[in-house]
């Protein structure tokens, strides 16, 4: 719940005068859903993408409050699902996770799965387990035809700026997740796709951190909280991504 849809506005601007996309980087935007629709006829869909914090998972109806995905088509790319916030102060269920998945899949919109273990699971060794039981839940309605119109990011709620007693996670942490992720959508899905779905991180990226989550093999891209609503942080961060794109 960050700028009105004016300050967007001006945030977007600015966005477009500094940041040159350059080749295979793509930059996704994710405002709140009153700014969707004016940066949806401001944006340069050659520079940037945007994508959905939320909806719900059917796709119109008697759901006074609630914006539908297929409400979204001509609006966005992509849409969050499963984000922490989500799963733990909205107390999201496995199901409306899942149903979220597919709705967006079914409304050719790319659901980015958000998936991490809390503090005390890490704290009891339950990574493993906390990864596994989301992916399962989570992609319970993907078939192996549309897994590929999956993206998974990978972001520890003990490691998540917002969290008050956050402590940036090691890249040895991140590498031993991201490996336990494409084992697990290798078993389900099979070992090619499990080697080549997209994952991405998010939890404390900022721009002393991005270039070296970007080092992590199997990390795709980032999922960058906070860094985000200040121009110059964010800017630097598609900076560091295009270095490491060359």
């Amino acid at each position: 719940m960050n700028f009105t849809p004016g300050e967007a506005s001006l945030y977007l601007s600015r966005l477009s005068r500094r940041i040159d996309t350059g080749r295979n980087l793509q930059i996704v935007l994710a405002p709140s859903l009153v700014a969707l629709q004016t940066l949806s006829l401001q944006i340069n869909r050659r520079q940037f993408k945007l994508a959905a914090q939320n909806f719900y998972w059917r796709d119109y109806g008697a759901y006074t409050g609630e914006v539908s995905v297929s409400q979204l088509r001509g609006f966005v790319d992509y849409a969050l699902v499963g984000h922490s916030e989500r799963r733990y102060v909205f107390n999201e269920s496995d199901k409306d996770i899942q149903e979220k998945v597919a709705a967006a899949i079914r409304n050719n919109i790319t659901p980015v799965l958000c998936i991490g273990e809390t503090t005390l699971e890490r704290k009891d060794g339950e990574t493993n387990r906390a990864i596994h039981n989301q992916l399962i839940e989570g992609l319970h309605l993907v078939s192996k035809e549309d897994i590929d119109k999956v993206i998974i990011a990978y972001e520890p709620v003990w490691a998540i700026s917002s969290n008050k007693n956050a402590k940036p996670a090691k890249p040895a942490d991140i590498d031993a997740a991201v490996k336990i992720i494409r084992s697990h959508i290798g078993k389900l899905y099979g070992k090619e796709i499990g080697e080549n779905i997209s994952v991405l991180y998010g939890g404390s990226v900022n721009a002393d951190t991005a270039g070296g989550y970007l080092d992590i093999e199997g990390i795709d891209g980032l999922l960058v909280g906070g860094a985000s609503l200040i121009a110059d942080s964010f800017c630097a961060i598609v900076e560091t991504a295009k270095g490491k794109n060359k």
